[in-house]
């Protein structure tokens, strides 16, 4: 059954109208998973994550509109949150990103590689340390590409959205590789986000996304503190087999898909920091930095066991497009 439109009216000029079935699958059979307020901004509301009974796909319902997301992306990047972010996921990125990278040593030597939702283009500036040879571009709804680009991380800044058609006609097929790395669950869209990276894919080139895993059962255990949350700026959370065989649908072969490499270890340390942040005044915060120091020493030390359990936070996917898909 194919997803509805929604059908009541919206209340405020920043959200949708809430939706009465899965935006996946179209099933009515829905449940509330979570209720979360802005945790980093502190604006008044509550947020809701809705779950389909039937596909499990996780979506917030209502959905932000375009000017709401806008309103909590320009929050997020200019009061400092970003910064408070790369400091929660710094710890050993390079050693996530090289993990990353490597995933893809055995298959063909790639010419031209978009990484998508760049930022500060972090991944392609390790990445290139395996692929000399490889041109690196990147592609931002921010300016964040554009300084990227002058500090030499990549070649080419993009700055807008992959499903833009200006954007979209520049690079149609394009690449060899095409890699969203925590993207898509920040999209309204994550199949038309699909369908727009596999156009900039030239044929028999290959598609490598990592987002959070909801099944994961750090999600269950920490409830609303659970990071990859992250209301109200993540809109979607998908199950691995959702994502796999949307994938084949639009005419991909899958290559690997891999629940223990793409874990990052910071559930326990960014759940006590959101708490924390949440529940005590500003100029008490310097004090819990012993508390936080003590919580991000204990998600590394039980990363190489956890990665391996159900509390694995993320997973891969590599899919390969087929030839014979029309661009």
């Amino acid at each position: 059954m194919p997803p509805l439109p929604p059908t009541s009216q919206s209340t405020d000029g920043f959200h949708e109208p809430r939706r009465e079935d899965c935006p996946w699958c179209g099933s009515r059979r829905l449940r509330t998973r979570l209720r979360a307020p802005d945790f980093t901004r502190h604006r008044p509301g509550t947020f809701v994550v809705d779950e389909c009974r039937d596909c499990a796909h996780a979506f917030q319902n209502p959905r932000l509109t375009s000017e709401g997301l806008a309103l909590y992306h320009r929050d997020f990047h200019e009061g400092h949150l970003e910064d408070l972010a790369e400091r929660i996921l710094a710890a050993r990125a390079g050693r996530r990103h090289r993990a990353a990278a490597r995933a893809m040593l055995a298959l063909p030597e790639p010419e031209s590689w978009l990484d998508v939702g760049t930022g500060h283009a972090r991944f392609p500036e390790t990445a290139r340390e395996l692929f000399a040879y490889t041109s690196f571009d990147g592609l931002d709804p921010t300016p964040r590409v554009e300084r990227a680009r002058a500090a030499g991380r990549i070649e080419e800044a993009h700055q807008g959205h992959l499903t833009t058609p200006a954007v979209l006609a520049r690079l149609r097929s394009r690449y060899d590789v095409v890699s969203m790395f925590h993207h898509l669950e920040h999209t309204p869209d994550p199949r038309a986000e699909l369908r727009a990276a596999l156009t900039a894919l030239r044929p028999g080139g290959h598609l490598l996304v990592e987002v959070p895993d909801p099944h994961s059962a750090f999600a269950t255990l920490l409830g609303k503190w659970w990071l990859p949350y992250s209301q109200p700026r993540h809109l979607h959370l998908m199950p691995l087999d959702n994502l796999r065989a949307e994938l084949e649908s639009q005419g991909c072969t899958i290559v690997t898909t891999d629940r223990r490499a793409p874990h990052i270890p910071y559930d326990l340390s960014a759940a006590l920091s959101l708490a924390l942040t949440h529940v005590l005044p500003r100029a008490w915060r310097p004090a819990t930095t012993p508390l936080v120091t003590a919580a991000t020493a204990l998600d590394h030390t039980l990363a190489p066991l956890l990665r391996r359990t159900r509390f694995s936070n993320a997973y891969r996917i590599i899919a390969r497009k087929d030839p014979a898909q029309l661009p």
